[in-house]
């Protein structure tokens, strides 16, 4: 079924009953029958839309589920490749192993995974990541850029930026990226990513992004050991957010920001990231598995590494830890 038709009556249909849709202008428009233009329109109503008609004018919108759904996602597209192609899944144990096997069959650059509900969704270092249905947004986007592995790793960095900007564009809301993975709202965690890479001694072939975003969930939505740490976009702002756009705006910033970085390199990113940084010149506690100490963040470094100065002056690039504002 062809879901940018079904996209573009969406997008249409949206501008409500005093401009409705024809039906046969869409039909003539795609070389289709006016009957199989009133399919698609039926789809859509199984899929929980609740269409109006006016007669001998057309289709309008009357009300949308928060649905996930590729045509969903589409009719707010702005981008050229990312959320062209989207496989909805309902449920699954983790769009990141959809999406490996997907890119490993030649899915094209921009492919998006997106699951309804994850039951086994994970984080960093392998993490449990919860994954409550029809509550936030679980996904993974196939992206096949023009780099090197060593540049790889910034790709989490260039995803966070996309992410902050797209939840500025839908909230009144002032996210933070706490390094390397994060974004924050009042230091509570809204958002994971997760990049994974297929490839090549000297070539990227994919670069596996998986987005986890608490968008409408309320506290009893989150497991009890987490509620003093975790937030939802509901929660921090009252009010709920069409996951459906916050995708797509995710998907058009992230496309605007892999383009930048794959042209002009990582600088312009860097200074965006750290406008939205939580911890630049705070003291910091970094934790990894060797050891722990105390120092001062200053910044990131060309190929994404955190950099930290000692108190002994020292500058240090950090690759992998767990950073926590003292």
């Amino acid at each position: 079924m062809n879901t940018n038709i079904k996209s573009e009556l969406l997008k249409r249909m949206s501008a409500g009953i005093e401009q409705p849709v024809s039906g046969q202008q869409l039909a003539d428009e795609y070389g289709l029958s006016r009957t199989a233009i009133w399919k698609y329109v039926k789809e859509l109503e199984q899929e929980g839309y609740e269409i109006g008609t006016v007669r001998k004018k057309g289709y309008y919108l009357i009300d949308s589920p928060d649905s996930l759904m590729p045509a969903a996602v589409q009719q707010y597209l702005q981008s050229q490749n990312y959320g062209q192609k989207i496989e909805y899944i309902e449920a699954c144990p983790s769009t990141q192993l959809v999406a490996h096997v997907e890119a490993q069959n030649g899915a094209p650059d921009g492919m998006v995974i997106i699951a309804n509900e994850q039951t086994a969704g994970k984080g960093r270092l392998s993490r449990p990541w919860s994954s409550a249905a029809g509550k936030g947004i679980w996904m993974s986007v196939i992206t096949r850029p023009k780099l090197t592995p060593q540049q790889a790793p910034q790709m989490t960095l260039v995803a966070a930026v996309a992410i902050v900007r797209a939840i500025e564009d839908l909230t009144n809301l002032t996210p933070t990226i706490k390094w390397p993975n994060d974004i924050l709202v009042k230091g509570r965690k809204l958002t994971g990513i997760l990049t994974e890479l297929q490839a090549d001694p000297d070539r990227v072939k994919a670069i596996i992004l998986g987005i986890g975003m608490n968008v409408n969930q309320e506290l009893e939505d989150f497991p009890e050991e987490i509620r003093d740490i975790a937030t939802s976009l509901y929660i921090e702002q009252g009010q709920s957010v069409k996951r459906a756009e916050l995708t797509a705006k995710v998907l058009n910033h992230l496309e605007t920001y892999v383009s930048l970085y794959v042209e002009k390199g990582f600088a312009p990113i860097k200074l965006l990231w750290e406008s939205y940084a939580d911890s630049i010149g705070k003291r910091v506690k970094i934790s990894t598995l060797q050891d722990s100490y105390e120092a001062t963040a200053r910044g990131i470094s060309e190929d994404g590494r955190l950099e930290v100065v000692l108190d002994d002056g020292t500058v240090r690039g950090i690759y992998s830890a767990d950073i926590h504002i003292l």
